[in-house]
C-alpha cells in the first residue's frame, strides 16, 4: 500500500513538474524543434514558393549537388579561413586585455567601458563605418599613408576584402570575451601567484604556468562560441559585397550563400537547407573536436 501510494506521489510530482515546464516545451516545439525537422524534410525535396508551395522528392541530390557545386567550395573555403584566423586571434586578444584590466592598471574603470563599447554598436552599424574607414581616402589609408606604408582597395580587392572582415570581426567581438575572461581571471586565487613570487617566478611565467592553465574551461567555452559564431558570418558580408559576396566571391560565406540560394533563386530553396543541414554538421563535428582536445590537455 505504502509502494502504491509512493508511486502515484511521484507521479503527480512529475506531472506537475511537465505542466510547469509545458510552457518552454510549446515554445521549443514550436519555434526550434519544428522548423529544424521542417529543414531536414526540404532539405529532400525541390521547393517551388511563387505560385503555391510545391515539392517534388529529390532524396539525396540536394546534397550530392553540394559536391559540384563551385560556389559552395568558394563559400566553405573563405568560411573555414575566416574561422581558422579569427577564432584564434579574438581568443588571444582577449586574454590579453583581461590580463591588462586585471593587472591593477591606472583608469582600469575607464579602459573596461572603453573596451567594451565595439561589442555595444550594432554589427550594421560597425560594418557601415568601417566600410567608411576602409574606403580608398578613408582613415586606415590615411594613417598608412602617414607611416609610408603601402594602401589597398580594402572593399574592391578581392585578396584583401575578406581580411578586411576579419580585422573589423576580431576587433568587434573579442572585448566580448574579455568580460568573461575577467570574471574568471579574479575567481584564481591571490595564493597561487603570492607563491609562485616566493619561488623566483616572473610575470611571464605566472601568466603562463598559473593564468592559462586555471582558465583552460573559460578557453574551452570562449573558443566553443567563437567557432559557432564565426561559421555563421552573414550580416557583415551581405553589407561589404552589397548581398553579393564579391568581389570575385572573396566574401562570400555559407550562410550568405544559403541566403541566395533560399531567397535569390527560384527552387533551390531545397538545396539552400541542404547547405544549412551541411553547415550544422560542420559546426557540431568542431565544436566536438574542440571539446575532445581541450578534455584531453586537461588530463595532463
Amino acid at each position: 500500500m505504502v509502494k502504491g501510494n509512493s508511486s502515484k506521489k511521484s507521479r503527480r510530482e512529475a506531472g506537475q513538474g511537465y505542466l510547469f515546464m509545458a510552457p518552454v516545451l510549446i515554445i521549443l516545439g514550436i519555434f526550434v524543434i519544428a522548423p529544424i525537422l521542417c529543414a531536414i524534410y526540404l532539405s529532400f525535396h525541390k521547393v517551388e514558393l511563387l505560385g503555391g508551395t510545391h515539392l517534388e522528392f529529390r532524396g539525396l541530390d540536394n546534397f550530392l549537388k553540394i559536391t559540384f557545386d563551385d560556389r559552395a567550395h568558394i563559400a566553405l573555403k573563405n568560411t573555414v579561413l575566416y574561422v581558422v584566423i579569427v577564432v584564434p586571434l579574438q581568443t588571444l586578444l582577449a586574454l590579453v586585455l583581461a590580463a591588462s584590466l586585471n593587472a591593477g592598471m591606472k583608469g582600469q574603470k575607464f579602459f573596461r567601458i572603453v573596451y567594451f563599447l565595439p561589442t555595444l554598436t550594432s554589427s550594421a552599424v560597425l560594418t557601415l563605418i568601417f566600410m567608411w574607414m576602409y574606403n580608398q581616402n578613408g582613415l586606415i589609408n590615411h594613417i598608412l599613408h602617414m607611416l609610408h606604408l603601402p594602401t589597398y582597395n580594402w572593399i574592391g580587392d578581392p585578396s584583401v576584402a575578406l581580411l578586411a572582415i576579419m580585422i573589423m570581426n576580431i576587433w568587434a567581438t573579442a572585448p566580448f570575451f574579455m568580460v568573461i575572461y575577467l570574471a574568471a581571471l579574479q575567481d584564481i586565487p591571490d595564493s597561487h601567484y603570492e607563491a609562485a613570487e616566493l619561488d623566483g617566478a616572473t610575470g611571464l611565467q605566472k601568466f603562463w604556468h598559473i593564468t592559462v592553465p586555471n582558465l583552460r574551461p573559460v578557453t574551452s567555452f570562449v573558443v566553443i562560441m567563437g567557432l559557432i559564431g564565426t561559421f555563421q558570418l552573414f550580416d557583415q558580408s551581405y553589407i561589404f559585397s552589397g548581398g553579393s559576396g564579391g568581389p570575385n566571391n572573396s566574401t562570400l560565406t555559407v550562410v550568405l550563400l544559403i541566403y541566395q540560394y533560399a531567397f535569390k533563386s527560384l527552387g533551390t530553396m531545397g538545396y539552400a537547407t541542404a547547405l544549412a543541414f551541411m553547415l550544422a554538421i560542420i559546426i557540431l563535428i568542431a565544436t566536438l573536436l574542440q571539446r575532445k582536445f581541450s578534455k584531453e590537455e586537461s588530463l595532463y
